[in-house]
């Protein structure tokens, strides 16, 4: 008997109905892009790992799937080598290319690569999948798609602020409530500094990340196991805590940062993006306990989480000052976001907030009695199609039964119907098939019946 086929783990197939669903939202994010000047790149699935390693961190560099040389990957290492049993020394020998573990790196290598062709500031968007050797869970998949749109060559805070427009029109055109945080690196640096602890950024923002997570009290004994004083852990709660509108929350802490010109800057960004965002359709709140990865991030930074479903962040992004250096062009500054395509997939799903027609793949059935009906039938079929109406006609001559179960599995909501009269007549009968309504209708009459259903 033979093996039952499977995928690897982290990974999934996904049908006509998953996938209907799934271009709907590259669909609806890939034209806001559009709508803002952003121009669509792609990069191939395998870099270098010389292009890869060492951008993620020590753990990130253990996630990247990496791909064997072609032919005998094996003859330029020796047996002793293959006894060490030392993997990374072995990866590197074996391995000259990886999955891409994210789409930032390879945009970064792509803009120094092709610098001299492009436009500054440089508005690009990706939508790929990316691979990571994650162990698989709930929500957390080995392949996965990023949406990203990136500016570079520009410090202009408009960019930020057309980010989060961009934010505000995706999520209301797909009717999800939404909360947009903000906060910026240079206020958490000042927080750091005007405490006296300035050396522990990194510490003190990954503890108050988790403030919603694991509450106050345990933040509170992360950052003394982190080596910070009780005094300059007393100094932060009043700020950790804040409360209130933005623009109350922003007089506050302008405050408490008098002291910190890095602080003040940051102060002043969030209030220049605050008062050029006044017309959203969703909230946007200054949250000083917002850090995103810190040591990336270095002016404002953006996460959003939907109201009405229980689930982590659905897009995030921010500001970096540095993003090519890392391949030798230092100075190249840049702010973007990535909006989770699976995470929103699983709220449009429990919300129920996919649009009819989104899923709908053809529009109408015509019903196969036979060859002089199926001759008729194939130009109507063909003008609709012309008129960007999807239709399909059955193949075979078989049961009517057989042919309307056929579109009920496939949820097409119109069954198209000639026989002797209706030939005669040059027309066809078209029944609705959630309301069992029936019309006798010419060729324009139907196609623009369907157009209006659509």
């Amino acid at each position: 008997m033979a093996q039952k086929p499977a995928i690897p783990k982290g990974t999934r197939d996904f049908g006509p109905i998953e996938m209907a669903k799934r271009n709907y939202i590259f669909n609806t994010i890939r034209e806001v892009y559009a709508l803002y000047g952003f121009q669509q790149i792609e990069t191939p699935a395998m870099e270098t790992l010389q292009t890869l390693m060492g951008k993620y961190g020590e753990e990130g560099d253990k996630l990247l799937f990496k791909v064997l040389n072609s032919g005998d990957f094996l003859s330029k290492t020796t047996d002793d080598e293959l006894r060490e049993r030392n993997a990374l020394h072995l990866a590197a020998k074996l391995c000259e290319k990886g999955l891409r573990y994210d789409l930032t790196v390879p945009f970064a290598r792509y803009v120094v690569m092709h610098r001299e062709e492009l436009q500054l500031p440089f508005k690009r968007y990706q939508i790929q999948p990316v691979w990571r050797a994650d162990r698989p869970q709930k929500g957390r998949y080995r392949e996965f798609y990023q949406c990203d749109a990136d500016v570079v060559g520009s410090d202009s805070l408009l960019n930020e602020v057309e980010l989060m427009q961009i934010v505000d029109e995706v999520f209301s055109r797909f009717g999800i409530r939404v909360q947009i945080k903000i906060n910026n690196r240079k206020i958490l640096s000042g927080i750091a500094e005007v405490i006296g602890a300035a050396d522990k950024i990194v510490d003190i923002t990954v503890a108050i990340d988790k403030l919603d997570k694991i509450g106050i009290d345990n933040v509170n004994t992360e950052l003394r196991e982190d080596g910070l004083t009780e005094e300059q852990i007393q100094k932060l709660q009043p700020i950790i805590m804040l409360s209130g509108t933005n623009d109350e929350k922003l007089q506050t802490i302008a405050e408490v940062l008098k002291d910190s010109e890095t602080g003040l800057k940051g102060v002043e960004e969030i209030k220049t993006i605050l008062s050029l965002l006044t017309s959203l359709r969703n909230e946007i709140q200054l949250d000083l306990t917002l850090a995103r990865g810190l040591n990336y991030y270095t002016g404002a930074i953006f996460e959003v989480k939907a109201l009405d479903v229980q689930i982590g962040s659905i897009t995030g992004g921010g500001r970096y000052d540095n993003l090519t250096g890392i391949f030798g062009m230092p100075g190249l500054s840049g702010v973007g976001i990535s909006f989770g395509a699976d995470r929103i997939y699983d709220v449009l799903n429990q919300l129920d907030l996919y649009p009819k027609n989104s899923v709908t793949t053809t529009q109408v059935l015509f019903i196969n009695f036979g060859e002089q009906e199926t001759a008729y039938c194939l130009p109507i079929i063909n003008r609709l199609r012309a008129k960007g109406i999807r239709a399909e006609i059955y193949p075979d001559a078989a049961k009517m039964k057989k042919q309307m179960s056929y579109a009920n599995a496939k949820q097409i909501p119109f069954v198209a119907l000639a026989g002797e009269s209706e030939i005669a007549a040059g027309k066809v009968t078209l029944k609705d098939m959630e309301t069992g309504e029936q019309q006798l209708l010419g060729p324009d009459e139907l196609a623009e019946r369907l157009a209006v259903r659509d």
